[in-house]
């Protein structure tokens, strides 16, 4: 039987750093309230953009995997902040790492998309119809939040992570 293993992983965390105390100066809020009910502490906002997060994580993901770029197959983004619709960001990432014979799309599906994605690539694996993937999960989700919504707007922060299925 064949099945999909993760050989390497890659982050990308954006530097820019808001804690509890930094939200309570921007919304009616304390450490406490925040922590109590979602148990964060702090998170990171984006100065680049999902797909050059993205592309980042995933150029760590193939260096911990030992694998070259132009040996992926498929990219998948999960992601609720794609660049554009059309073209998709996961296309983007593709040309930047430069990987000439992978496949690309973004799947959208909110907080499970990466789950999603994964899946899609592993079954891919098994069924035979391609050998390496490269999966990424990217949101820059301090673009689109309320920042007046006191029981939300702390709850997101910005940033990527990858994975090499094989």
């Amino acid at each position: 039987m064949k099945y999909a293993e993760i050989t390497g992983w890659g982050s990308y965390v954006p530097p820019l750093l808001k804690t509890n105390d930094d939200m309570s100066k921007i919304v009616d809020t304390s450490d406490e309230w925040i922590f109590s009910r979602s148990g964060i502490k702090q998170r990171h906002y984006a100065h680049v953009s999902t797909g050059k997060m993205a592309w980042l994580a995933c150029d760590r993901a193939l260096g911990a995997a030992g694998v070259n770029a132009e040996e992926i197959d498929l990219i998948i983004l999960g992601s609720t902040t794609p660049e554009e619709i059309c073209p998709n960001t996961a296309s983007y990432i593709k040309n930047e790492l430069g990987a000439k014979k992978a496949a690309a799309f973004d799947l959208n599906s909110a907080c499970t998309s990466w789950f999603y994605a994964v899946n899609v690539a592993t079954d891919m694996i098994k069924s035979g119809s391609i050998k390496k993937a490269l999966v990424v999960g990217s949101e820059r989700l301090s673009l689109a939040m309320d920042w007046q919504k006191r029981e939300s707007c702390f709850l997101f922060g910005d940033g990527a992570g990858a994975v090499v299925l094989e």
